[in-house]
């Protein structure tokens, strides 16, 4: 099971402050312990059991071999989102979400092949050929594709899931996550709305702490998850192996009672031969019978 921080951890990481009462979603209600200087601050208890369940799902569903695309824009966000991802080997997002990045995922695909294109054009001599004003038109081209679409290049279909720093401000990801299903993983503040996610982590959105510390167990979970799968594969091909082993020596066995059973080329000459024996002497017998017959005959002549 992922291990998920401690309330002391999350109390030392600031998780605990909220936004200022004046901007708080009712519907955090629950998950508010008191309110301090006109800032409400955000029960750790229930952070830690509600971290721990969406660390939980997110370990399953690496174990599943699912991907988990990690959208994290803001300032405080994107250095950390971007390095935990990479930790994990996920796609993520953290210049800005171009609409349709989901839900238009087959157009996307044909800018990150664009975007690959310029790449294999430096590599193969292609630029040598061009003049230097198209090469820097083609240089900025690549930088904002790589910019915008780098973190999902290697993402050839749509995640299992996406894991959201601030749900306010990666509204339209959050949106189109839920057009088609793909279950949300996110850290909700208390200005957030905490029904449109799949499974929260009620905690400070704004420090970069915080968000150090939850996403880097985000990572560790898909990490754990990866490992188990590998082990799962191991064992199955372990258990496949022992099976056929066991089939093969009682195919031998099979194959070695229908051998005995079949007479071979030889063992049928001998017994053919052993049979053409034993007529002839019967032949021979009835021979010496019948010549005794005839002396007999004689005698009483």
């Amino acid at each position: 099971m992922p291990k998920a921080a401690s309330v002391e951890e999350l109390l030392r990481s600031g998780a605990h402050f909220g936004h200022l009462t004046r901007r708080w979603n009712p519907k955090m209600k629950e998950f508010i312990f008191m309110q301090r200087n006109g800032i409400h601050i955000i029960d750790l208890k229930k952070t830690a059991d509600y971290l721990q369940e969406s660390l939980d799902e997110i370990a399953k569903l690496a174990r599943s071999g699912k991907s988990i695309l990690f959208v994290g824009t803001k300032k405080q966000a994107q250095g950390i989102i971007k390095t935990e991802a990479i930790r994990a080997g996920m796609p993520y997002v953290t210049h800005r979400w171009l609409g349709g990045m989901l839900t238009n995922f087959s157009t996307v695909r044909k800018s990150i092949s664009r975007m690959e294109e310029i790449e294999k054009m430096r590599t193969d001599g292609t630029y040598d050929e061009i003049t230097k004003k198209e090469g820097l038109m083609l240089d900025r081209e690549q930088e904002k594709l790589e910019q915008t679409l780098g973190g999902i290049a290697n993402m050839s279909r749509l995640p299992g899931a996406i894991f959201v720093v601030d749900t306010m401000k990666e509204s339209i990801a959050m949106n189109e996550a839920v057009k088609l299903n793909i279950p949300i993983i996110a850290i909700v503040d208390t200005n957030s709305d905490p029904d449109i996610p799949d499974h929260i982590i009620p905690a400070n959105d704004d420090s970069a702490r915080t968000i150090q510390l939850i996403t880097g167990l985000v990572a560790d979970a898909i990490i754990e998850g990866n490992a188990e799968r590998e082990v799962m594969k191991e064992e199955e091909l372990m258990e496949a192996a022992a099976a056929e082993a066991r089939i093969a020596p009682e195919e031998s066995l099979v194959a070695e009672d229908q051998a005995r059973s079949k007479p071979t080329r030889k063992r049928r000459k001998k017994r053919k031969s052993e049979e053409g024996a034993g007529d002839t002497t019967g032949a021979d017998a009835d021979s010496d019978t019948e010549d005794s017959d005839t002396e007999e005959g004689d005698q009483e002549d």
